[in-house]
């Protein structure tokens, strides 16, 4: 038996017998009882032949040849889990953390991950939402994309995309409606709002219908709808429950394949919009997303095609 290994998983047990000062604290932090440490202490000096741990009336102590032990196996099981740290280390995705909005995250980001992870498989992309992005983001994220104007955000941050927006409505609703021909008017259908806590940093139907000097067609039969999340106000306007203001860059895709029909005239402020931000001590991989998401964004921002027409035919 003298002639055997000594067992790695003893000398670890050892030490923290000896940094304990008792049976009872190693065993705790092994999930091991008292009487199977004592028998791995029993075997461990089996194997040097000599007592090294001395039994006191609390606890043990390391014997001459147990100090010596100690001072060898503390440092053999420090360099093992320094080394493991370090390997995993090297293996350990790194993960970029993005904060964004409800909207941005379901509407424009979703849609265009695939792409995203072909271009970029070595690191993870973390993404949080909020209903609007908290002036404390960065303790949560290392990028952000926020809708905000350019006195919030032209120093710290990279203009994403303006807001623009145009009325929409599905193709099925709009069927429906009788079209006005002045120009003058959006047909005469229920709107769907988007509710904000607080005053609204971005068109809403009333600063659009001011804004453009275009009037709005009412019906008593008809009583408008509030969400709360911009994304279900979309998927309201094309389940048909009526008009919605439709943010592009969120809402081409939908547009340009059909599934939403522009119904009046575009507007822009170019004074505010999605703003790519990165926080004081960037990601190392937040300059690659922050590029990929402006250049991905310049074609998302592109006119829509048949746009005049098809607001022509709905009477914009």
């Amino acid at each position: 038996m003298a002639d055997n290994p000594v067992e790695i998983g003893w000398l670890r047990l050892f030490v923290d017998i000896v940094r304990h000062g008792s049976l009872s604290g190693a065993a705790r932090s092994h999930g091991l009882s008292q009487p199977a440490v004592s028998y791995q202490v029993r075997q461990l000096e089996a194997r040097f032949g000599v007592p090294l741990l001395s039994r006191q009336h609390r606890g043990v102590a390391p014997t001459l040849e147990g100090r010596k032990l100690f001072e060898i196996a503390e440092k053999t099981v420090s360099d093992l889990d320094d080394l493991a740290a370090r390997c995993r280390e090297k293996v350990r995705r790194p993960i970029l953390r993005l904060v964004t909005d409800y909207a941005f995250s379901t509407l424009w980001l979703i849609p265009r991950m695939h792409s995203l992870r072909l271009l970029y498989p070595e690191f993870d992309l973390q993404i949080g939402t909020a209903q609007r992005l908290e002036t404390d983001w960065s303790e949560t994220g290392d990028i952000a994309v926020a809708f905000g104007s350019r006195s919030q955000f032209a120093l710290t941050g990279e203009m994403m995309m303006p807001e623009r927006v145009v009325p929409v409505c599905s193709p099925a609703l709009l069927d429906s409606l009788d079209a006005e021909e002045t120009g003058t008017f959006l047909p005469a259908a229920p709107l769907i709002h988007l509710d904000t806590n607080s005053s609204s940093p971005w068109f809403n139907w009333q600063s659009y219908l001011a804004d453009s000097g275009v009037r709005h067609q009412t019906r008593a039969a008809h009583g408008d709808v509030s969400f709360n999340n911009y994304a279900m106000v979309v998927q309201a306007a094309l389940g048909g429950q009526g008009l919605a203001l439709g943010w592009l860059g969120l809402v081409d895709t939908m547009a340009e394949s059909g599934m939403l029909v522009p119904v009046g005239p575009e507007l822009i402020a170019s004074d505010r919009g999605y703003w790519v931000l990165t926080s004081k001590a960037p990601h190392p991989n937040a300059r690659r997303l922050a590029d990929w998401l402006m250049s991905e964004s310049a074609s998302s921002t592109r006119p829509i095609r048949g746009l005049e027409k098809q607001a022509l035919q709905a009477g914009a």
